[in-house]
């Protein structure tokens, strides 16, 4: 009689890979149907895991969400500050920064809509975790606004409007990015470069005084 030879087992993963394979089809699912209608067992599927296996290393639907979030945003920041170049002057950064912006955006189509539609609806501690995002977006955008102005021996005045006007552009480059989903034809480029003109003119007037007011 033949021995039975024994196909070898498969080797074990990492937690780190595993965890990271986890997330990757968590943001997928969730990207897909939002966090109420997203269900555990599509997970276990697209992640090729066990139920079990994603309660023990990432824990229940509400905590494996939270996990998404933290991920993706931290993903998002770091895309948008390795664009920033340090050595150009602080517009040349702002744009530099806005088209790694829109890059992450396109090609994490799944993680922006998770981080800006899904997030937000839920609300609550999920919320919480994208004003975190938006600080220090703003506090990235304001430094190179107030040094503009630091440039121009506007200090005082920079420094007044500097907060408000990044809250603006910050705004206004996440919905352009909700635009940009269904517009995919325009580049990157052009898109920070729409934003650039109508915004950091803008704020190069404010910052030096020239401002429009209504009329008595």
């Amino acid at each position: 009689m033949t021995e039975e030879v024994k196909a070898p087992r498969s080797r074990r993963l990492p937690r780190s890979v595993r965890e990271r394979q986890i997330l990757d089809a968590a943001v997928e699912v969730f990207s897909r149907h939002g966090y109420h209608s997203a269900s555990m067992d599509e997970i276990s599927d697209v992640a090729g895991v066990s139920k079990p296996m994603i309660y023990s290393y990432l824990g229940a639907k509400e905590d494996l969400f939270a996990k998404c979030i933290r991920r993706e945003a931290g993903r998002l920041l770091e895309a948008v500050r390795d664009g920033l170049r340090s050595e150009l002057p602080p517009d040349m950064q702002l744009w530099h920064g806005l088209r790694s912006f829109y890059r992450f955006v396109a090609e994490y189509r799944d993680s922006w809509t998770v981080l800006h539609r899904q997030a937000l609806t839920v609300g609550g501690r999920f919320a919480d975790e994208i004003t975190m995002l938006r600080s220090r977006a703003i506090e990235v955008v304001t430094a190179l606004v107030v040094t503009a102005g630091m440039k121009k021996g506007l200090g005082d005045r920079a420094e007044f409007s500097g907060p408000a006007l990044a809250v603006a552009l910050v705004g206004a480059a996440e919905s352009l990015a909700d635009w940009w989903l269904d517009h995919s034809e325009v580049s990157d480029s052009v898109l920070a470069s729409w934003l650039m003109n109508l915004v950091w003119l803008g704020f190069n007037d404010l910052i030096e005084g020239s401002v429009w007011r209504p009329e008595e």
